[in-house]
């Protein structure tokens, strides 16, 4: 294999475990399609070395290795891109794609997300369901839908403004607790606490949390730690929003 062709390889593997990170798939997947990938198209074997915010790659062919880094910006957790590169994998093992359409494939990469009006209704309708099976009754549902629904309206106008997540956190937490204790000021439910619980369960960073464990778990220490401090901070910073949501409301609500 000529130098250039494997440095072509090489740029591809490393662009596909780069994009893995980037949009929160598990160290160990990064690993194995790093490794799948470059043998497909023709190396003889892949080293990859993970950390919390970059990658290091080496590939070896006849004894030459070549090695690079980069650097890992998260861009929020995205299967659609996940799933993408596994299936170039995919076609790639099965000898349907050569490096050159691996290439173009990868290119043509871009996150896709469902509409705003579509995300916010639903997460609405699963914190309203939440409330229902936590026993709220139905004024303490639709109090939790709009709460939910407004939340994560201001929640996703702040991400395009591209805030800090913490501070999304925060304020969307702060917001959405300050309308679901309504049901405290509306005598029209019974089960008020119900409505303040359920409403910010949006917000439970619960896929982080389960990448950070199956990471440690699988002996990528160092990656499954710094995943679990920044899934800490982000329950950090909802439980901050709703204790200032919960004492401002007790000043003028409650």
């Amino acid at each position: 294999m000529y130098a250039e062709t494997q440095n072509d390889i090489t740029r591809l593997v490393v662009r596909s475990a780069q994009l893995l990170l980037a949009y929160g798939a598990e160290s160990d997947l990064v690993e194995e399609i790093s490794q799948r990938l470059g043998k497909a198209l023709g190396l003889a074997s892949i080293e990859l070395s993970i950390s919390s915010n970059s990658l290091v790659l080496t590939s070896l062919v006849h004894g030459r290795c070549i090695t690079t880094t980069r650097r890992i910006r998260e861009h929020g957790i995205n299967m659609m891109i996940v799933c993408e590169v596994q299936r170039i994998c995919l076609l790639a093992e099965k000898g349907i794609y050569g490096a050159k359409q691996v290439k173009r494939r990868l290119e043509k990469i871009e996150p896709r997300s469902y509409p705003a009006k579509y995300v916010i209704g639903m997460i609405g309708l699963s914190c309203a369901s939440f409330c229902h099976l936590f026993g709220g009754d139905v004024a303490s549902c639709i109090i939790t839908f709009i709460a939910s629904a407004v939340g994560m309206s201001v929640r996703l106008s702040l991400v395009k403004k591209h805030f800090n997540l913490l501070i999304i956190f925060s304020i969307t937490a702060f917001i959405t607790t300050l309308i679901a204790q309504l049901g405290y000021v509306i005598d029209v439910t019974d089960t008020p606490k119900t409505a303040m619980a359920a409403s910010v369960l949006m917000l439970v960073p619960g896929f982080p949390l389960i990448n950070a464990i199956s990471d440690m778990v699988k002996g990528h220490m160092n990656v499954g730690i710094s995943r679990w401090g920044h899934a800490t901070l982000l329950t950090l910073s909802t439980v901050i929003g709703i204790t200032l949501a919960m004492a401002l409301g007790g000043e003028f609500f409650l």
